[in-house]
């Protein structure tokens, strides 16, 4: 069974909120990183920090905790955010050498 992840980006200044899902994380996030597509959401409001993510075992339930944090409000996702990464440390710091 393939794992998927829901993620959530912040810009360094944590004024913008980027809620996605993916098959393959640290692709992801890499191309997040790289700016890959310059103009998406995340390239133009410079968000390259990884400080929430969650595994599920199904794209179908990654896709449903999606679109729930979507349709909560900006409080919810920080909540959550500080719940399990308080100082809003970029937990892909280290994956890239």
């Amino acid at each position: 069974m393939k794992r998927s992840y829901v993620y959530i980006l912040t810009n360094k200044n944590r004024t913008t909120l980027y809620v996605g899902v993916t098959s393959n994380l640290m692709q992801r996030i890499s191309e997040h990183k790289a700016k890959v597509h310059p103009n998406s959401f995340t390239a133009k409001y410079n968000c390259f920090m990884l400080v929430y993510y969650q595994e599920f075992d199904s794209i179908e339930l990654a896709i449903a905790e999606e679109k729930r944090l979507k349709g909560g409000n900006r409080q919810q996702k920080i909540d959550l955010i500080i719940s399990l990464n308080p100082n809003w440390v970029d937990l892909a710091k280290d994956w890239y050498n």
